[in-house]
């Protein structure tokens, strides 16, 4: 049995994780991974990034001071590679170089600044299998702090697939434009759609996560649009202290969430979607097993797991 330890740092717009695995191969099924540690903090980058385009001097020192929490934590767990990566908001401010070297400087992270593209081939390094039937058509709707990535897929193959620069960070500070879904998003789901039917949509981010917990559905289970658009007019009538109190929900959980499902509705409204499988993967997942299949496929992991135990 080969057992491997990796780590991988999502730097989103609402908050920055550190997501450990531990992976278990023994070389005939599929790896098993492991969520071995999961750290969130709320550095909440958006509101810099999409207000100010530049990330505050107090921001800079707070993820700085992650950052090197999170260096201690993955060596105290004795990890053996990680990534570091940041999204949407880094994308947009003007000193990110700076924000990166002070990382380096004080945390001994290299992070790594990916675009919308990127990101989405990463979120799709996991292991959707039991998800995805070959029979059935998807979209894969990703919503962030500040972006949303969209991914189609039929016949279990990707099609097509777009980053929106519209996420639930940027909605909560106006920076959104009015009727962006229907103007953007929608034609692009419309003409990428019309050849198909019955799809289904494959949810990712902390919020629809968040949401399906709460739903207390059985992993594999679905949604529906009507759970969902009932959930969301339930929430709208409800004041942010009262989101917090009656669903036990985070500060940085009951402000975002309203968007989300504003964000996730329209768009099963706009794909004729009655369904949404919510996996529970993400950005963090994604790294660490686009890692481990890059390791596989190195010969020299294959030439370290070899060795004779006195050549090591």
């Amino acid at each position: 049995m080969k057992i491997t330890k990796l780590a991988a740092i999502d730097v989103g717009s609402n908050a920055v994780r550190l997501l450990i695995n531990t992976i278990y191969d023994d070389g005939v099924s599929h790896p098993v991974y492991n969520k071995t540690s999961l750290v969130r903090i709320p550095v909440r980058l958006g509101v810099d990034a999409f207000v100010h385009r530049t990330v505050s001097a107090d921001n800079i020192q707070r993820l700085t001071k992650a950052m090197q929490a999170y260096r201690h934590i993955m060596d105290i767990h004795g990890i053996q590679d990680y990534r570091a990566f940041a999204t949407s908001a880094m994308r947009e401010v003007t000193n990110g170089d700076k924000v990166i070297k002070s990382i380096k400087k004080n945390a001994n992270i290299d992070l790594e600044i990916i675009d919308g593209q990127h990101e989405a081939d990463v979120i799709f390094a996991t292991e959707l299998d039991y998800f995805v039937k070959d029979d059935q058509n998807y979209l894969f709707v990703d919503v962030g702090g500040g972006s949303t990535e969209l991914t189609l897929l039929a016949h279990g193959k990707v099609l097509n697939s777009k980053s929106f620069p519209v996420g639930t960070v940027r909605w909560l500070h106006n920076k959104v434009p009015e009727n962006f879904i229907s103007r953007e998003i929608q034609p692009w789901i419309l003409e990428n759609t019309k050849h198909l039917s019955n799809i289904a949509i494959i949810g990712s981010g902390g919020n629809i996560n968040f949401i399906f917990k709460l739903s207390a559905k059985k992993m594999g289970k679905p949604l529906t649009y009507n759970f969902l658009k009932t959930f969301k007019n339930k929430l709208s009538k409800l004041t942010y202290e009262q989101r917090m109190s009656t669903y036990n929900m985070k500060p940085d959980r009951a402000d975002v969430v309203m968007p989300a499902l504003e964000i996730f509705t329209q768009i099963m409204r706009y794909s004729k979607a009655t369904k949404i499988y919510v996996p529970k993967i993400g950005l963090a997942d994604g790294m660490i097993q686009y890692m481990y299949h890059q390791m596989q496929e190195s010969e020299d992991f294959y030439k370290e797991d070899t060795k004779p135990d006195n050549q090591n």
